[in-house]
């Protein structure tokens, strides 16, 4: 019958820590979350100017609409 595989403890000397290298990784993990983040705000940010714009795209084209229906009742006396 087979054994469980030994877990071998980890020594101190098998990994060596650069403290630097680990200050630099939590800033990229920082810089990526910052970055995500914005990301998600100028999705955001886009999607509500996008509906602005088209809100006022079809107001415009409402009161246009009216305005040019109401020449045609005058013009035309209906």
């Amino acid at each position: 019958m087979a054994q469980p595989a030994r877990r071998r403890e980890p020594a101190d000397e098998d990994v060596p820590l650069d403290p630097i290298a680990v200050e630099r990784a939590y800033r990229r993990e920082r810089a990526r979350r910052r970055a995500r983040e914005r990301r998600q705000q100028e999705t955001t940010l886009a999607r509500f100017r996008f509906y602005a714009v088209m809100l006022v795209l079809l107001g415009g084209a409402i009161a246009l609409l009216v305005l040019v229906w109401h020449e045609v009742q005058h013009l035309f006396g209906l």
